[in-house]
C-alpha cells in the first residue's frame, strides 16, 4: 500500500484543515512520531480478544477464546497449522505477522456493552492492542466498532448477528465474517414453507436488543411474504432466565407457530419453558404447533438437551461440513480441546487469520492499509466454501446453514443436524437494502489513529 493510498482511505486532518471544537480521544495522545495507534515496535504484535467469559452467553465467549488461541499458535508456526494449509491466500507462512510473534490479551465484556468498552479501551491503551475481535452479542458488537474506529484499530466482529452491525452502525474499521438476521430469514422461510406451510399464526418472543430486534424483523418480513401472519411480537429483557410468564400467553392468542429470537442461555431457558408448557404436544388451528429458533448454536442445542430435537434454525457453520477448511479446522481443534468447535470458535478463528491475512498482503499494520487488503477480498478454505468481504459494508456474503435439533443423535455432538445448504446467492442484498440503513448508511473513512 502508498501513502496516497491511506490518505484517499480518509487519514484523520490535522492542523488548520480539522474540524474547529472537536476534542481528539485520548487514544491518539501518543507521540506524533506514530503513523498509526499502537504501531508495533518490537518483535510482537499484540491482538486483543474480548469475549464473554460471564454472563447469558459466557459458553460462546469461553468458545471463541479457545479458537483465538488457537488461531495465535497456527500463526506462530505451533501445532498442525490449521487451516493456513487450506487458505486460499498463501500470504501466511507461520512466522507470525510481518515477522512478528502474535501475542494476545483477553477480557470479558461480560456481554455488557459498557463492560465490552472499557475491556476493548483497556487492551487498545494499556496493553497496545493492534486488533481487537471477538464478542457474542450484536449490542457489544456495535459499541467495540464504535470505539474502534474512534481509536484507529481494526476491529474483527465476532459473533454478531444484527443487521445493524454492517447495516447503519458499519464503520470503516469494522468487519464482520458472521452472517446475519436477514440472511438468517432469506434462507428459513423456504423450508419452513415447505414444512410448515404457507398458512401459519405466528408468535415472536425477542430479545430486548438490536440483534432481538433486527432478528425479528427479519423473519417477519420473511416469513409474512410467504403467506404467514404475525400475531403478536413480545420483547424480552436480555437479564431474564424464567420465560413463562411469556409463554402463558402463546395459545390463547391463537397462535401455531413460536419463534424463538434469542440466543446463548435465553434460548436454553425460554425453548425448556415452551416445552414444559406442552407446546410441542398441542393441535392450534388444525395443525401441529412449531417451534423456530432462527439463530442456532451447538452449544445452545447442547444447553437445551431432548427440547431441542426437531427444531428448525440457521447458522453460520457447523462442523459437520466437508470442506477441507472445517475438516481441517475441526481436527486441529478437536485434537487439542476433544471437542468440536461451535460456529462462534469458527468465525472468531477465521476473523483472525483474516486479519493475519490482510497485514500481510498490504505489508502493513496500518488499519487503513488492513481495510483496503480486506474490501472485495475474495477467499476459500476457511469453511462455508467461497467468500466475500464485501467492499460496500463489510459483510462476508457465503452459503448459510439451515439446521434442526437431531431426533437420533448418536453421540452428545450429534445435536444438530444439517437441512439444506443455502447459496450464498440466496442470501445476498444490496449494500443500501432499507434494512441496512438504506442509502444514509456509510462507512464514514478510515481511522488510522496516532
Amino acid at each position: 500500500m502508498t501513502k496516497s493510498n491511506f490518505t484517499r482511505r480518509g487519514v484523520l486532518k490535522t492542523g488548520a484543515g480539522a474540524s474547529a471544537g472537536l476534542a481528539m480521544p485520548m487514544f491518539f495522545t501518543a507521540s506524533s512520531a506514530a503513523a498509526y495507534t499502537n504501531e508495533p515496535k518490537g518483535g510482537t504484535v499484540t491482538l486483543g480478544f474480548n469475549v464473554p467469559q460471564t454472563g447469558p452467553y459466557a459458553d460462546e465467549g469461553n468458545d471463541e477464546l479457545l479458537a483465538q488461541q488457537l488461531a495465535v499458535e497456527h500463526l506462530n508456526g505451533e501445532g498442525d497449522g490449521g487451516c493456513l494449509n487450506t487458505f486460499t491466500s498463501k500470504a501466511l507462512k507461520g512466522n507470525g505477522i510481518l515477522g512478528k510473534k502474535v501475542t494476545f490479551v483477553s477480557g470479558d465484556t461480560q456481554t455488557k456493552s459498557d463492560a465490552a468498552r472499557a475491556s476493548a479501551k483497556s487492551m487498545i491503551e494499556k496493553d497496545g492492542a493492534i486488533m481487537v475481535n471477538g464478542g457474542s452479542s450484536s449490542g457489544v458488537a456495535v459499541a467495540v466498532q464504535g470505539l474502534c474506529q474512534d481509536a484507529g484499530i481494526i476491529f474483527m466482529v465476532g459473533l454478531s448477528h444484527s443487521n445493524d452491525t454492517t447495516g447503519k452502525d458499519r464503520k470503516a474499521n469494522g468487519f464482520r465474517h458472521f452472517f446475519n438476521a436477514y440472511q438468517s430469514g432469506a434462507a428459513l422461510a423456504p423450508v419452513l414453507a415447505k414444512e410448515m406451510g404457507a398458512d401459519r399464526r405466528a408468535y415472536h418472543l425477542t430479545a430486548d436488543y438490536t440483534w432481538g430486534w433486527t432478528q425479528e424483523e427479519s423473519i417477519v418480513a420473511s416469513t409474512e411474504a410467504m403467506g404467514w401472519e404475525t400475531v403478536n411480537t413480545v420483547k424480552t429483557p436480555l437479564a431474564s432466565t424464567d420465560f413463562s410468564s411469556y409463554i402463558a400467553p402463546v395459545i390463547n392468542a391463537g397462535a401455531d407457530v413460536l419463534v424463538l429470537n434469542h440466543y446463548g442461555g435465553n434460548m436454553v431457558n425460554s425453548l425448556t419453558n415452551a416445552v414444559q408448557f406442552g407446546l410441542l404436544d398441542k393441535v392450534v388451528n388444525g395443525k401441529d404447533f412449531q417451534i423456530v429458533v432462527p439463530l442456532y448454536s451447538e452449544l445452545m442445542a447442547a444447553g437445551a438437551g431432548e427440547n431441542i430435537k426437531g427444531v428448525l434454525g440457521s447458522m453460520n457453520w457447523n462442523w459437520q461440513l466437508q470442506d477441507e477448511g472445517t475438516k481441517a479446522f475441526v481436527k486441529s481443534f478437536g485434537e487439542k480441546y476433544g471437542k468440536p468447535p461451535s460456529n462462534s470458535a469458527q468465525t472468531c478463528y477465521a476473523q483472525v487469520l483474516l486479519y493475519a491475512d490482510a497485514c500481510e498482503r498490504a505489508g502493513t499494520f496500518n488499519p487503513c492499509g488492513v481495510a483496503e487488503a480486506l474490501e472485495g477480498f475474495e477467499f476459500d478454505g476457511l469453511g462455508n466454501g467461497k467468500t466475500l468481504y464485501r467492499a460496500e459494508d463489510h459483510q462476508c456474503f457465503k452459503d448459510v446453514l439451515v439446521v434442526r435439533g437431531t431426533q437420533n443423535p448418536t453421540n452428545q455432538y450429534d445435536t444438530l443436524e444439517i437441512v439444506e445448504v443455502t447459496p450464498v446467492e440466496q442470501v445476498t442484498y444490496a449494500p443500501n437494502h432499507p434494512m441496512f440503513g438504506g442509502d444514509e448508511a456509510s462507512l464514514g473513512t478510515c481511522n488510522p489513529g496516532a
